[in-house]
């Protein structure tokens, strides 16, 4: 038996979401699926930049943070912070990583905008250590896959849209 709450499905197949930290995917397929004495039901997505599809939780999905992309017309919003000033960051790297993870958790298309600027900024000027460096992959990774969804871009056009307007 399942909770009033986990029958409530906000998405259906074929819907564009993104899921923080993963990146943006389509909705293909959603099932339930049993655990222990419970049926759940979960969102089948398959990610953007990708081959891996994910398994979401409907019930925890709000909680989460998965959300509707952004529309084509938003995207113009999305390179204004790409072009914006620079935030000013921690200067111990370890809050920084700490920081910009956090950021990135919101599942906010223009907070990890932000988290890409200042990271691909920071790097021109000082090199990245290995842990942002990778910390910067996932951010952009996010951002882009987004876009491509958002824009019709391909992953390389939405990597030189993004890099265009740093």
């Amino acid at each position: 038996m399942f909770s009033k709450e986990s029958r409530c499905v906000m998405f259906k197949i074929g819907d564009k979401i993104a899921y923080p930290m993963q990146g943006a995917g389509v909705i293909v397929d959603i099932s339930e699926e049993k655990a222990g004495e419970e049926l759940h039901k979960y969102y089948h997505v398959e990610l953007s930049h990708s081959d891996l599809k994910v398994m979401v939780p409907v019930e925890n999905s709000e909680i989460v943070g998965v959300r509707r992309i952004i529309e084509s017309a938003d995207i113009g919003k999305v390179l204004e912070v790409l072009e914006a000033e620079s935030e000013p960051m921690p200067t111990n790297w370890n809050r920084r990583d700490r920081a910009n993870k956090e950021k990135l958790q919101t599942g906010d298309i223009h907070v990890a905008a932000g988290v890409v600027r200042d990271l691909v900024r920071r790097d021109r000027i000082k090199r990245l250590s290995t842990g942002e460096r990778k910390l910067l992959g996932v951010a952009k990774q996010i951002l882009e896959s987004e876009l491509v969804l958002a824009g019709g871009y391909t992953m390389a056009e939405a990597d030189e849209l993004v890099e265009s307007h740093i």
